[in-house]
């Protein structure tokens, strides 16, 4: 399908060196982003959209989520810039939720465990939801793929 993402890469050049688990959390939303996606730019403005399968590149800049696309040959595809502000109380409760579930792994039981993991995928949806609203008309993302996507902008936000 040529709808996808076939490269993922973060852009991180400006932000603090990311904790092991941050670290460990990017890389299982890559290899899940890039394991299955969905993923297409809509036609804007009468110009043609280059055919897929993209590569992305995700960063933040001057305070702005950049999405940086371009064709598996590399030429640009598209580029648009987010604000952060739709994002911020989402992915603060999420690591807020986060922070209690990985402590809640070393000494709850897993009832507890399990009560505070719905949560998390609960807020997960809400900030994948913000997300579609934020691309529509820039980019079609199924739910899955913007799960895995605001995933990865936890973990930008983490170091910006």
């Amino acid at each position: 399908m040529m709808s996808r993402l076939v490269r993922v890469e973060i852009d991180d050049r400006n932000l603090p060196a990311p904790t092991p688990e941050i670290e460990q959390e990017r890389k299982v939303a890559i290899f899940d982003l890039l394991e299955e996606n969905s993923f297409s730019l809509p036609a804007r403005d009468d110009r043609p959209v280059p055919d897929g399968p993209y590569a992305l590149t995700l960063a933040i800049r001057e305070r702005r989520l950049v999405f940086d696309i371009a064709t598996e040959k590399g030429d640009k595809a598209a580029e648009f810039h987010l604000s952060l502000g739709p994002f911020r109380q989402v992915v603060k409760d999420y690591f807020q939720i986060c922070e209690s579930y990985f402590d809640a792994v070393k000494r709850l039981p897993p009832s507890q465990i399990e009560a505070i993991d719905m949560g998390r995928r609960g807020i997960h949806n809400e900030g994948a939801r913000v997300l579609q609203e934020r691309l529509d008309g820039k980019a079609d993302v199924d739910t899955d793929t913007a799960r895995r996507l605001f995933t990865l902008i936890c973990v930008l936000h983490w170091g910006g």
